[in-house]
Formats: C-alpha cells, sequence, structure tokens
C-alpha cells in the first residue's frame, strides 16, 4: 500500500503566450481556468510560484506536486516560467507572431514583473485570493508586484532565499557581475555548439555538472536541458545582468506596508543573500516573521530538497488556512 503523497499526482502542462513571450505554465489541480467570475466552483485560493533564475516551471515540478499533497490537495498550486526562459514546443516561436508590442523589453526584470501581473490578469478570478511563494530574484518581483497592484488579494507571500537588495555586491555577484555584464555574448557560441548534441548526452553532461549532489531531483535534470538553447540562454543571462545593475536597495517602504503577508526565509550559507542581510532586515523590523534556515538547505533548493521545503511551508501556513 501506498500513501496519498506518493500517489502520482495529476500535473497539468501548458505553454501559452503571455505579454507576447513563450511562456510555460505547470499546475497541481484540477481546476484549469480560474478566469471566469461566474463560476460558483471556483476555489478560494491559487497557490502561485514566482521562480528564481533560471526561471524554468521544470525546476518546481517537484516542489508544487508536494506542495499540493501537503496541503491536502484542497487548493491549486501553480508555477509560471519567466518570459523566454523555456524552450517552447516544435511550432511555437519564443516570440509569438504579431503586429501588436503587448510589452516593452519583456524579457527585462521589470517585464518580467509586468508579464506575471499580466498573467495573472488574464487568468485568474479577482476573487481568488493568492499565496504568493517565490524563490531568489522571484522575490523581489513578488515585492514589485504588491507594490504595483495593490488590488491583488494577496493572503500571503513567502520569500525564499530573497534576493532583494545588493546583488551585485553579494559574494556571488562580485564574481557573476562582470560575466553577466560585459562577457556574457561570449557564452552564447559553446551554448549554440552544444545545442546539437543528442538529448542522451546533454543529460549526461547535466548530471556531471551536478555530480557533487547526494541526492538530485530527477526533474531538474530534464528541465535543465533547456539551457542548451541558445535563445533561453540569451533572455536568462540578460535578466540576471539587469538583476546586478538594479537589484540595489532594498524596497523597506513595500516591505513595511506588507509586512504582515511576508514570511522571510534566509539561507546561512547564502551567496546570494549572506547572513548579514538576513541580520540587518531583523534588525529593522524586529516584528516580522523573517527566519534563518536551520537545515542548511542550499539556495537553489529545488535541486535537491523541494519536499523538505514544502512540508516547511504547508507547516507554516496552517494558521493562515485555517481561518479563510
Amino acid at each position: 500500500m501506498r500513501s496519498a503523497s506518493e500517489d502520482p499526482v495529476p500535473l497539468h502542462e501548458e505553454f501559452i503566450y503571455c505579454c507576447g513571450a513563450a511562456t510555460q505554465v505547470l499546475k497541481c489541480g484540477p481546476w484549469k481556468d480560474l478566469s471566469k467570475d461566474e463560476s460558483k466552483n471556483l476555489p478560494r485560493l491559487l497557490f502561485m510560484i514566482i521562480p528564481g533564475n533560471p526561471g524554468l516551471a521544470g525546476y518546481y515540478r517537484t516542489f508544487i506536486q508536494a506542495l499540493y499533497c501537503g496541503l491536502n490537495q484542497q487548493y491549486p498550486v501553480w508555477v509560471v516560467s519567466h518570459a523566454g526562459h523555456c524552450k517552447p514546443p516544435s511550432g511555437m516561436e519564443m516570440i509569438e507572431d504579431t503586429d501588436i508590442k503587448e510589452l516593452e523589453d519583456v524579457f527585462g526584470l521589470n517585464g518580467q514583473v509586468e508579464h506575471k501581473l499580466n498573467f495573472l490578469r488574464k487568468n485568474v478570478s479577482k476573487d481568488i485570493k493568492l499565496v504568493l511563494i517565490a524563490h531568489s530574484i522571484g522575490c523581489y518581483i513578488t515585492l514589485e508586484m504588491m507594490k504595483r497592484a495593490s488590488e491583488l488579494q494577496v493572503l500571503r507571500s513567502v520569500l525564499l532565499f530573497p534576493t532583494i537588495e545588493r546583488m551585485a555586491q553579494s559574494p556571488q555577484g562580485k564574481l557573476m557581475t562582470p560575466l553577466l555584464c560585459k562577457l556574457r555574448y561570449a557564452l552564447y557560441m559553446p551554448v549554440y555548439l552544444l545545442s546539437f548534441l543528442p538529448e542522451g548526452l546533454k543529460a549526461s553532461l547535466v548530471r556531471f555538472a551536478l555530480r557533487g549532489m547526494k541526492t538530485c531531483d530527477e526533474s531538474s535534470i530534464t528541465t535543465s536541458i533547456n539551457l542548451f538553447s541558445v535563445d533561453c540562454i540569451a533572455n536568462i543571462l540578460y535578466m540576471a545582468s539587469q538583476e546586478m545593475m538594479k537589484v540595489v536597495e532594498r524596497d523597506s517602504t513595500t516591505i513595511k506596508q506588507n509586512l504582515k503577508k511576508l514570511i522571510f526565509y534566509y539561507g546561512t550559507g547564502d551567496s546570494w543573500c549572506p547572513q548579514h542581510y538576513y541580520d540587518e532586515i531583523k534588525m529593522d523590523f524586529p516584528d516580522g516573521d523573517i527566519r534563518l534556515c536551520e537545515k542548511g538547505l542550499r539556495h537553489a533548493f529545488v535541486l535537491d530538497a523541494s519536499k523538505e521545503m514544502a512540508a516547511m511551508i504547508t507547516d507554516w501556513l496552517q494558521d493562515d488556512l485555517t481561518k479563510l
């Protein structure tokens, strides 16, 4: 006998155009269309995942399945890729073939914020409350969403390993900023050449790159094959270069205005948001729900700790859910 949590969790995959850019959406739950205001069967709450960078929905496959099970399959859980980070299926272009330019610079950091807001406006009823679960740069995007669209019915925002300030000054930022801002074009040619390799060999290269991990989520292996696409890499690195330049000062005003809705979760050995960033925000917001990881989870938790993170989040939100 298998427990309910071990049963296969139904997962619905869509490739759509949002703001004119190819976008992958993964959904757990029976609700495929949440935009119909007149439907009486709509859920009261949607869990939406805002990814880090690379913003590939597939990295969060195990995470949303575990979260959906942890919520007793009561609420839909969706993850929306960043614009242009996923390789679209055959017959679908990276950019929609239309004369209408929906959004200026959709692949940039500001464009990714508007991309998520546009997705919600077109696909989710205004009556549905939201739990936004953000990872890494997704936390910056989420705070910007809350700032720009105060009409969103956000019940909670969970910010995991939040890169919301001084990215270029972080240990990893100091290393990556010159590469991302000055040398990223040099990476396109090797990626182009590697793109011709058979899929099996690409998977082997990914496994080799992740060989240091004791356990690695299999969905991370298959998702990483997208990184052999020049178009995907170009959009990923372009967004990352903007992160280094634009994510400078923490938006303490937005945090203060929404403090009761926010949960922050910092890592102890995170080279993108080092521990003194946690110490400083904890000092500035002593009444905030700001936590420090005691489990040694890595910044890229989706690679090997999705189930553990999902279990923690469902535990944190129990009180909120019982009040619904």
